[in-house]
């Protein structure tokens, strides 16, 4: 990261920018304390929009994760036995904190990922649905009492808290993937050990400062920065830790997999997305456009999500590209602290590089140009929202998902035709078509092999569904009642001589 100035003197300029400069910690949050790490090495953080020094962070490895795992098993005993009720109350003590401080907290974000701020403070808002939501839904973790074929005997179901959880979350979503994973598990009675990434770690300790404030006891969040590797091996291999729960790349969701296997637990894993977006000719073209727009240049297109490959039927592949690029000509590129800005910079150099390299190999696999195609006027991590036309299959961006905006389009004739280029991919996250026919509507959805569909909308996600993928998409889900899962153990009763 950027070494450009004092990082003391920078964080003090951020902080006063803060109505509650509480909400700026740099040090990690451990059974209930506020730590450096063990080697006093710091890690630098920047704004992505100008590399601008933010402040620093600890550099934690092996020992204080296993410190911060340790503080969470000490805490599981009280944490579990509470009420429902109990655990319910200081859920939504720590959501209504929020609310209360989601203008500071939506500063932090844009400062330290780069997101307008409109956008930021829309995640963190949407984090707090998962609070409220699983606040509520812990109280209906329900077991059941099975008839037994044996007439002296019942049999009993019930569901308990797994225990400690690792919690590994990314740079893009750096509040809501905290709060999707750690909810349902407080909710239930775990307790949490949270990674984030290294380019955010402010938002995660904002929420830290929060979680304090709230009520939660000492040890039942605890919040480590650092080596993603020594302390993701840590997470996975200590079998202290019963569940690992990561949002990130395909490629280390399998490394992780991999070291939990070592102690067998439980794993959710929402990796990689490469989501096909379809419009039939029958679609609601400017519909259609805006769900492209919606789902394609959200978060500057760094999202798991959001559409990589649109394919438009060759009826109406002209009026639709025509349409979507009017709209994409209208988003406006800066930074996001600032008024009316609608597409903030990329994390990072390596991730523009990627961008670029994948809009070269389009266009010399024959693809056009329609919009953009370049690094943006503003420079530093900023590129221009593109659009290509008349891409291939042989093309990089067909098989690679690309984490940027831009945005590929194909032309298909037929449904049985893109239905096998929409599945023509390891990942199965998310997919988004637009018809108007009910009996095409119900064929699609179910031929598509995504764990997620989005139907004449290019937003899918909230607190109420299940969210996750199939194949290489990872395993589990994340909210709704089924997120509750992952998070609890089912235990058998046989009770006889009755």
């Amino acid at each position: 990261r950027s070494t450009l100035s004092s990082s003391s003197a920078a964080s003090d300029v951020y902080k006063r920018q803060l109505k509650n400069k509480a909400l700026f910690k740099e040090s990690c949050f451990v059974g209930g304390k506020w730590i450096d790490s063990d080697s006093g090495e710091k890690i630098k953080v920047d704004n992505p929009a100008n590399n601008e020094i933010i402040g620093e962070v600890p550099k934690c490895s092996t020992s204080e994760t296993t410190k911060a795992i340790e503080e969470a098993q000490d805490a599981f005993p009280n944490w579990r036995d509470k009420t429902a009720k109990e655990r319910s109350i200081i859920l939504q003590k720590w959501a209504r904190l929020i609310e209360q401080n989601v203008d500071d907290l939506a500063r932090i974000m844009t400062l330290e990922q780069g997101k307008p701020l409109a956008e930021a403070k829309g995640e963190i808002l949407m984090g707090v649905t998962y609070i409220d939501f699983y606040a509520e839904e812990g109280k209906r973790v329900y077991g059941d009492i099975i008839p037994d074929p044996m007439p002296d005997r019942r049999i009993v179901v019930i569901k308990q808290p797994v225990g400690v959880v690792g919690a590994i979350t990314p740079w893009n979503f750096p509040s809501t993937m905290i709060t999707r994973k750690c909810a349902p598990a407080l909710a239930v009675g775990c307790t949490v050990v949270i990674k984030p990434a290294s380019q955010t770690p402010y938002s995660a300790l904002a929420l830290g400062v929060l979680a304090k404030e709230a009520g939660f006891p000492d040890g039942v969040i605890n919040i480590i920065t650092g080596s993603a590797a020594s302390i993701g091996k840590e997470l996975t291999e200590n079998p202290i830790v019963k569940k690992i729960s990561f949002t990130g790349s395909t490629e280390v969701g399998k490394v992780l997999l991999q070291q939990s296997a070592t102690t067998v637990k439980k794993v959710s894993m929402e990796l990689g997305g490469h989501a096909p977006f379809v419009v039939f000719d029958d679609a609601d073209l400017d519909e259609a456009v805006t769900g492209a727009m919606q789902s394609k240049f959200r978060n500057s297109g760094q999202t798991c999500i959001c559409a990589n490959r649109i394919f438009v039927h060759e009826k109406v592949y002209d009026e639709f590209l025509n349409k979507f690029i009017a709209e994409v000509n209208k988003i406006k590129v800066g930074n996001g602290l600032e008024e009316g800005i609608v597409s903030g910079p990329l994390i990072d150099q390596p991730s523009l590089m990627k961008v670029m390299d994948q809009v070269k190999d389009a266009v010399n696999q024959g693809a056009k140009i329609a919009v953009g195609g370049d690094v943006h006027s503003l420079g530093g991590n900023f590129f221009q929202p593109t659009v290509l036309s008349d891409v291939t299959n042989k093309a990089k961006i067909t098989y690679e998902e690309t984490f940027g905006p831009v945005a590929p389009l194909y032309k298909f004739s037929s449904d049985e035709e893109v239905i096998k280029m929409a599945n023509d991919t390891p990942y199965g996250l998310a997919s988004y078509f637009y018809s108007r026919d009910i009996g095409r509507i119900w064929r699609v959805a179910e031929a598509l092999e995504y764990g997620m569909v989005g139907v004449n909308t290019g937003l899918t996600t909230k607190a109420e569904i299940p969210f996750g993928g199939v194949k290489e998409s990872g395993l589990g889900r994340e909210g709704s009642k089924y997120g509750l899962d992952d998070y609890l153990n089912i235990k058998y009763i046989s009770m006889a001589g009755i």
